[in-house]
């Protein structure tokens, strides 16, 4: 049996065309789009933008792309693709959920035959490029909130410590979800702090100069790493550190730079952290108080590797535990 030839009164649908939804990360530069982005603007039938401000724009336009401003509808879009055309719609980095989900819903419908829709990502955000947005965000809430924007470095410096201690309690629980969460308090203590500090009247800076003097610390501070020297142990490094920090501090003294206000076992064990590096003959103090034993007992734990603030926490947290057994027995 022969083949039957196609009826020439059915019309063929035509190409339903092609649409790009173009990302562009606004934490990346202007301009700096991926090769294939420009290649598809230009070839593009038409590019669309629904926000004049777009921080692209000028680039595009310096770059010979012709951008519309408009803002169109699932189906307007859909029919201006019809015949093989290609329309590029260029978004924010988050893309364009209203005009996604009506696309969703044309496509379920049945109604019509869809064009292609494609997702290119014109632009990539940096590992780290969510601190732009904190530091945007403070400077918001600092210049809009009237609880932040009184505040002082004096006035925060017991939520630095606060948040430092959470902190610690979060590594020492275990808990993943409370270190992420405790991570950023720590960090909103440090930018909220640069942020201050732009407002000095005679010695201003802000978060960059901040993050610029921890670059070029780090940098010097491993030489091992950025320069010429070698470290194979962690010995070394540590080595490395102090030498390139006391040639830095010029210090007179091993206990320049040991916060006093610091919690005693603390301050005890980080005294004879800096006596036992120095290679100094200091023994510790005695008396008849039982501060002179807790001292003794810290410079004993710091000379045997052991962080005695760390391990009175540990026993206090154990002590915790036996008090609310107890407090459950007797419920």
């Amino acid at each position: 049996m022969n083949a039957e030839a196609p009826d020439a009164s059915v019309e063929t649908p035509a190409d339903p065309g092609r649409i790009v939804l173009l990302t562009a990360s606004h934490r990346v530069a202007p301009g700096l789009l991926s090769w294939p982005a420009w290649q598809t603007l230009h070839a593009a039938d038409r590019v669309l933008c629904a926000d004049p401000d777009q921080p692209q724009l000028p680039y595009l336009r310096e770059a010979g792309v012709h951008v519309e401003h408009a803002t169109p509808s699932a189906d307007e879009l859909v029919a201006d693709c019809a015949g093989g055309r290609t329309v590029v719609v260029l978004t924010g980095g988050e893309g364009n959920a209203p005009l996604t989900d009506g696309l969703a819903r044309l496509g379920g419908s049945g109604r019509m035959r869809m064009p292609d829709l494609e997702l290119l990502p014109g632009s990539y955000d940096l590992p780290g490029a969510r601190l732009l947005d904190l530091v945007q965000v403070m400077d918001r809430i600092r210049r809009s909130c009237p609880w932040t924007s009184q505040k002082t470095h004096r006035g925060l410096a017991k939520y630095a410590i606060e948040e430092a201690y959470e902190l610690v309690e979060a590594i020492e629980d275990g808990d993943r979800t409370e270190l992420r969460e405790e991570l950023g308090d720590v960090l909103l203590q440090v930018v909220f702090h640069a942020r201050i500090a732009e407002e000095d009247p005679e010695e201003p800076f802000a978060i960059d100069d901040v993050a610029g003097g921890l670059v070029e610390k780090l940098i010097h501070r491993h030489p091992h790493v950025f320069g010429d020297e070698t470290a194979e142990t962690p010995e070394d490094v540590h080595a490395h550190w102090l030498r390139t920090k006391a040639i830095e501090k010029q210090r007179t003294s091993v206990t320049e730079g040991v916060p006093l206000g610091q919690p005693g076992l603390a301050l005890a064990a980080k005294l004879a952290s800096r006596v036992r590096t120095a290679e100094l003959d200091v023994p510790p103090p005695t008396g008849d108080s039982i501060g002179y034993d807790l001292l003794a007992l810290a410079v004993q734990a710091e000379a045997n590797g052991t962080d005695p603030e760390a391990a009175l926490r540990a026993a206090a947290r154990a002590y915790r535990d036996a008090i609310l057994a107890v407090e459950g027995h007797a419920g």
